[in-house]
């Protein structure tokens, strides 16, 4: 059933300068939302071996789909252009996206929030899902000055179908992972310790594709979001 606040909603104190705006006051959060109805090359980094595309493609609710050439170890990388987001205790972080590969085992994938590298699947810093070429499942990384806390196979993917995956830092002393079909409400898999949180870099969203064979792979992403507690 819906609920209507004709008055509207609010997030903040009645005595704040926002008190009575008649919506959620959005500077709240620092927030990045793509869900793909529009792609800006420039914004982006890319890193690529081959010559892979990224475009839109026509589906409901927008894509962007990575597709590379179809030689053994052929990846290409997106980083968003400036690094903005930084892990701060006291604050916390959610991550969310939803995607697709076309093979799940022969293919090596990552996804969140990494420094700026040209080698993104070696970065020394970020908070990430991967996968390995060889196996279908994931991974959840939490790395710092490259000694990682990785939590191993913790979902698994299947060939041309969505998955979602998402995180969340308490701003404490944990990050909470989650995954599964569900887009709403994906399934919390597990908690990361933050001993090897990278609080003292700013990251990126990330994303990468690479071919595990010589065979054309590709990543379709529906959205990422990720927003942080000013």
């Amino acid at each position: 059933m819906t609920t209507n606040a004709s008055n509207g909603i609010t997030n903040v104190p009645a005595d704040n300068i926002f008190g009575t705006l008649k919506e959620l006051d959005p500077t709240q959060l620092h927030t990045f939302f793509n869900d793909f109805d529009t792609f800006t090359s420039g914004n982006w980094v890319n890193t690529s071996v081959g010559t892979p595309t990224v475009a839109l493609i026509d589906s409901d609710g927008g894509i962007l789909l990575l597709t590379n050439d179809a030689n053994n170890n052929d990846s290409v990388a997106l980083q968003l252009i400036n690094e903005t987001f930084q892990f701060e205790v006291g604050k916390r972080l959610f991550f969310k996206t939803r995607l697709a590969v076309n093979d799940a085992i022969l293919s090596n994938l990552l996804i969140g929030l990494q420094i700026k590298d040209t080698t993104p699947f070696n970065a020394s810093d970020g908070v990430y899902f991967s996968k390995a070429s060889g196996a279908a499942t994931l991974n959840f990384n939490v790395v710092k000055n490259s000694i990682a806390t990785t939590s191993s196979a913790i979902a698994s993917l299947t060939a041309n179908t969505y998955i979602t995956l998402a995180f969340m830092y308490d701003g404490i002393s944990k990050i909470y992972y989650a995954g599964g079909s569900d887009s709403n409400i994906p399934t919390i898999l597990g908690k990361s310790l933050v001993t090897n949180l990278p609080d003292d870099e700013y990251l990126t969203i990330s994303f990468a594709i690479e071919n595990g064979e010589a065979a054309m792979k590709n990543l379709a992403i529906d959205y990422i979001f990720c927003a942080k507690e000013r």
